[in-house]
């Protein structure tokens, strides 16, 4: 695949690279004074005329927006509003609109308000989307300021024929090939790259250290409620290993953070993925970061894959994802050692979705079941726990 383009378009279109660096205020760095007109958006509602003929203003002074229609509403980890868009600029300015907001559900809310989550998303797409190897949505404007809120609005990946995954989806072995060759592609770009972490020291701040701090101190209950809600989803042979890890989750994180460093997506399930041309996209970036390439694939694997596929294909995949990184001068990944950390890192899926349990609201519950057991199987079947400092 050619990176970034789907029927002949780039995922991120000329027109959408020059909104990213000129109607948006880089969050948490440029003066608000900056930004020509406020987007920041608080509820559905107020995504109307008025405030897309801002969107645009910040870019177009001579384009009209005549109507705004929302699609859909999907309310999780954040509130996801689909819009069509009329107005009479090129075509080049979408009409379809993906808008991410706070979410409505307060307790999904409080959980990734105080690590910042959205505002993080939207200084990627200033900071770090134009050097990414792999399709992403375009991005059309973003704003957050502290406690203020925070509103990113991209092109709907519909507009280019693409298709939106479901974080319930279980994928065939042809499409996690695709998938794991993208994240070889991505974690290759951005690996053990000198400068780099300065060049994306906001990854690594303080909101970064919080978002750690809080999960470590939040591990022992979210993790007994989470097991008690999922209840034979989850073996109970599982459940004291389980709750030995919350006990010792910052000595874990320690020891999976000590592999070769890379950006990685850190939520790569079916959900957070889209498809053009039978291709994948990446989307949410809420959770990017500097860690270890193999994290993102056990995750993927993890979630995105029924247990029996997973099973048959792999270590075929793990051998693909080796060697997508030694075609792009990425020595020395020696399959053993792989093998060991990605056994190891399948605690963070596990982890990631009886989290989401317990905390509620965040995706459906038929799909958080779903992946709770495709998770729980995988650190089954690899003997997690034993890979682990515990």
């Amino acid at each position: 695949m050619t990176p970034n383009k789907f029927h002949g378009e780039t995922a991120i279109t000329r027109m959408d690279a020059e909104l990213s660096t000129n109607t948006t205020t880089r969050a948490n760095s440029t003066p608000s004074s900056q930004m020509k007109q406020n987007i920041i958006a608080h509820e559905p509602r107020h995504l109307n005329v008025g405030w897309a003929q801002r969107v645009i203003n910040n870019r177009y002074s001579d384009v009209s927006v005549s109507n705004v229609n929302i699609v859909s509403v999907d309310v999780g980890t954040t509130t996801r509003v689909r819009l069509d868009v009329q107005h009479d600029g090129p075509l080049a300015l979408p009409r379809k609109w993906f808008v991410k907001l706070p979410s409505l559900v307060w307790r999904a809310r409080l959980i990734t308000a105080l690590p910042r989550l959205l505002h993080t998303e939207i200084r990627f797409y200033n900071d770090a989307a134009q050097a990414l190897p792999v399709a992403i949505p375009g991005f059309l404007a973003g704003q957050s300021g502290q406690g203020k809120g925070a509103t990113l609005v991209l092109r709907d990946v519909t507009e280019c024929g693409a298709t939106a995954g479901n974080p319930g989806d279980a994928l065939t072995a042809a499409q996690a090939i695709l998938v794991v060759k993208q994240l070889a592609c991505f974690h290759a770009q951005f690996w053990d790259k000198p400068g780099i972490a300065h060049k994306y020291q906001w990854l690594a701040g303080p909101v970064r250290r919080l978002e750690d701090r809080l999960g470590t101190a939040l591990a022992v209950p979210v993790m007994k409620r989470g097991l008690r809600l999922a209840g034979e989803l989850i073996p109970s042979t599982l459940h004291s290993p389980s709750m030995l890890y919350a006990r010792n989750r910052r000595r874990v994180m320690h020891f999976l953070s000590k592999g070769p460093q890379t950006l990685v997506h850190h939520d790569c399930h079916s959900g957070n993925l889209f498809w053009g041309n039978a291709q994948p996209g990446l989307l949410d970036w809420q959770l990017v970061r500097f860690g270890e390439g193999i994290s993102d694939v056990a995750y993927f694997l993890a979630t995105a894959l029924d247990p029996e596929t997973r099973r048959e294909q792999e270590a075929d995949l793990l051998a693909i994802y080796a060697e997508e990184l030694k075609k792009r001068g990425i020595a020395g990944t020696d399959v053993d050692s792989q093998l060991q950390r990605y056994r190891a890192h399948l605690i963070y899926p596990f982890e990631a979705m009886v989290a989401t349990l317990a905390v509620g609201g965040m995706i459906r519950l038929e799909a958080n079941y779903e992946l709770i057991r495709r998770a729980a199987t995988a650190i089954q079947d690899l003997d997690t726990f034993n890979a682990l400092p515990l």
